[in-house]
């Protein structure tokens, strides 16, 4: 059966942004089913918005059912998945997080406080994911690498691979291609 990848964008990201566009083609080359929407209002996420719109595109899941987040895109899958009653393949998170550091402004905080303070379902989002993977730069300036890799591993058994300098996986640190994602997608999830 055709393994579907959905690509959840950033916060003031869009399906054209980062490595979005490359890692899609790869798939694509692969056989692979990708669909890469663009979540609303972008600029200013909300999770019921984010959350509603998510439901909308992805109403078929399964075993070959596979979700890549960035960032803020990590945490509308998870909340997604606190919805659904459905085991998918898995989930890869992309400079996913709990919580948030450095934030420039009073406006991002306020954007940020619901996502930060509203809480998850773990069991139930644990319990619909076969294996997640979280992929962190060890310097992200806005999420706190200790804490947010020890509670993905714990609140989600999530297996954490580090990548040394990444930043926070964009391409302004270099991410445009990014043929490690396709790597440990291939890796963990193609068999």
């Amino acid at each position: 059966m055709l393994k579907q990848i959905f690509i959840i964008h950033s916060w003031d990201g869009s399906s054209q942004g980062d490595w979005i566009p490359w890692v899609t083609e790869k798939f694509q080359e692969m056989g692979y089913s990708v669909i890469t929407p663009d979540m609303p209002h972008s600029e200013k996420p909300e999770i019921k918005e984010w959350v509603d719109y998510l439901k909308s595109i992805a109403t078929s899941l399964n075993q070959n059912t596979y979700f890549i987040g960035h960032s803020i895109g990590c945490q509308t899958i998870m909340r997604f998945l606190e919805t659904q009653d459905a085991k998918i393949g898995g989930a890869i998170f992309v400079a996913g997080w709990f919580n948030l550091i450095n934030l420039e402004n009073a406006e991002s905080e306020a954007i940020a406080k619901p996502w930060i303070e509203t809480p998850m379902n773990f069991e139930k989002i644990k319990n619909n994911l076969t294996r997640s993977i979280l992929i962190l730069g060890d310097n992200d300036p806005w999420v706190p690498f200790e804490e947010t890799k020890r509670d993905f591993e714990t609140k989600l058994g999530t297996e954490v691979i580090t990548l040394h300098n990444a930043g926070h996986i964009t391409s302004d640190d270099g991410f445009g291609p990014f043929p490690k994602l396709v790597e440990i997608f291939q890796n963990h999830f193609a068999t």
